[in-house]
């Protein structure tokens, strides 16, 4: 069974665009490795500037092969250098029932 997942992260100062860098080739490594399925990746913004990335696992182990991988591996240490992982509790939304987000352009695919 498939897993959705949203995975967090607040860029440290300065870092946005190279963050939005490596987010960006994110999904294109998981789908090369066939980790993620095809849905189409949606990546949206919190107010207090967090990304959150949508992603959907192929099935339950597809997280644990990931952490195995170097190539994923090598995007997650970058992030990791760069950025801080969030968890959704801290985002300033969800203290609200009906949360809203910015889509981030670019960072999203089209739904069809």
């Amino acid at each position: 069974m498939t897993q959705i997942v949203c995975a967090l992260y607040k860029a440290k100062l300065g870092k946005e665009a190279e963050l939005e860098s490596l987010i960006q080739k994110h999904v294109p490594v998981l789908r090369d490795l066939e980790l993620i399925t095809n849905r189409p990746r949606l990546t949206l913004k919190s107010r207090d500037g967090t990304y959150i990335e949508i992603i959907e696992w192929v099935d339950a182990e597809a997280a644990e092969k990931a952490h195995e991988h170097p190539a994923v591996a090598q995007v997650w240490e970058a992030m990791g250098v760069i950025s801080e992982f969030k968890k959704l509790g801290d985002l300033p939304e969800s203290q609200k029932s009906f949360s809203h987000f910015a889509v981030v352009p670019g960072l999203s695919e089209a739904f069809a």
